[in-house]
């Protein structure tokens, strides 16, 4: 019944082809047309194993440029081939072969459709090749053609390859750092025009840090392979986002590389592009680590002062001031700051009145001995309220309390300013007022 609904069909076709068969169906194109129309019948069919050989003879007969179809189905039917023959070794790479070359004269005889057909070729590369040095030179043949069309798949692939050929000696560093290069350029590219159109980049930037993950992995991203690499990139478009985030990440990630110039003029690139509460941090851990306390600060305020930090972060930045302040003899922001910590987060209550503790053990108050001791007095209390506030600092607040009370004034050198123990006494040091109890030594 297939059989006589196929002929009917056929002949009825061949005779349109007729007229218009010489020249792009080759030399003998009645045959050729013959056989393109048996395999096409039975593929709309469903009938794959009467397709197959009459596609075959169509593929002999035919010159490439027939139909860009036949190339395609062909490749249909290597991979139902390779899935049914998949125990047969030498029958597979043979099945293997033939579909790349069914991608290689796609790609000669259609070259308005080279992207997809190197994109459809380095999928089945993957798919269906093991081997590393093969996969590394035609991915990256068919990647320096396909740029940023370039499949997702492919790029974390290549990766993958170009990793595992540089563990095994096979590549040098410099390979795996251009191949890294390329990639990243790519998809910022794409990640680039899909902003511009309006476009979903979700799926390219996983990639990117896949990529990116795939390259730290490798032990290649020394932090002077990584400025080599990135310097010229960063000089040629300083104002490119992707770019800039990429940088700092990468390096970030390498060992001891955040101390450069790079890194700061990326950290500095960002913030100006895209001015958050995270690039100000950045910013201020640069000048925190360049000892330039005053501008640190300063950035480190501006991330609090961001809209996009909650006030989670904010009581975070907020510590972490008081402990720079207080390390750097600021000590009356550093009280502040703890203070402000606390409040917008009272989980820091017991680190932020140890640090205000330190504050006011640490003053060199003027006056007689008990306007110097009495700092003591309010460190103390401070500790206290610490352990009180958080249990976990008992182990660290109290040899602070047993060592600051063993300066507390003696009993009888009190008395003699007029001073009880139990007494309320009011403490004014460096701009810091406090009001605490008198505490004696018997």
């Amino acid at each position: 019944m297939i059989k006589k609904i196929f002929l009917t069909v056929f002949f009825a076709t061949l005779v349109s082809f007729a007229a218009g068969a010489q020249g792009k169906y080759g030399p003998d194109s009645a045959e050729c047309v013959r056989y393109l129309t048996f395999y096409n019948r039975y593929m709309d069919m469903d009938a794959m194993e009467e397709a197959i050989p009459r596609w075959r003879k169509a593929y002999e007969l035919c010159p490439p440029t027939a139909s860009q179809n036949m190339l395609i189905d062909g490749q249909k039917f290597m991979r139902t081939l390779i899935a049914k023959n998949s125990m047969n070794a030498i029958y597979k790479d043979a099945l293997i072969d033939t579909l790349m070359t069914l991608h290689d004269i796609r790609i000669a005889t259609y070259p308005k459709y080279a992207v997809t057909a190197r994109n459809n070729k380095s999928l089945d590369m993957i798919n269906y090749v093991t081997d590393n040095n093969k996969l590394y030179e035609v991915l990256r043949e068919n990647m320096s053609y396909t740029k940023d069309k370039t499949n997702n798949v492919i790029y974390v692939r290549l990766m993958n390859a170009t990793n595992a050929l540089y563990s095994q000696g096979s590549i040098m560093a410099e390979d795996v750092m251009a191949v890294f290069g390329e990639i990243t350029t790519n998809i910022n590219t794409a990640i680039d025009k899909n902003k511009s159109q309006n476009k979903s980049t979700a799926s390219l930037e996983a990639v990117l840090k896949d990529v990116e993950s795939l390259f730290i992995a490798s032990n290649v991203a020394s932090c002077d392979r990584l400025i080599e690499l990135f310097t010229p990139r960063f000089d040629a478009t300083p104002n490119d986002k992707a770019l800039v985030s990429n940088i700092i990440m990468m390096l970030s990630s390498a060992e001891n590389c955040t101390d450069n110039d790079l890194f700061f003029r990326a950290a500095k690139s960002l913030d100006e592009l895209e001015p958050t509460h995270i690039s100000a941090h950045f910013l201020y851990q640069i000048y925190q680590s360049n000892n330039e306390i005053d501008l640190a600060l300063q950035y480190l305020q501006e991330a609090i002062d961001r809209p996009d930090s909650d006030e989670a972060q904010d009581a975070l930045y907020y510590y972490e001031m008081s402990s720079v302040c207080s390390n750097n003899n600021m000590d009356v922001k550093a009280v502040q700051s703890a203070k402000k910590a606390m409040e917008l987060d009272p989980s820091l209550a017991g680190k932020s009145y140890v640090i205000m503790a330190n504050v006011w053990a640490s003053l060199d108050c003027p006056g007689n001995e008990i306007d110097r001791r009495a700092p003591l007095w309010v460190a103390v209390d401070y500790l206290v309220k610490a352990k009180n506030a958080d249990p976990t600092l008992a182990d660290t607040v109290n040899p602070l309390i047993a060592q600051y009370s063993k300066y507390f004034p003696d009993q009888a050198e009190a008395f003699m300013f007029n001073v009880l123990d139990g007494d309320s006494y009011t403490v004014s040091c460096g701009g810091l007022t406090e009001t605490t109890k008198v505490r004696t030594q018997k």
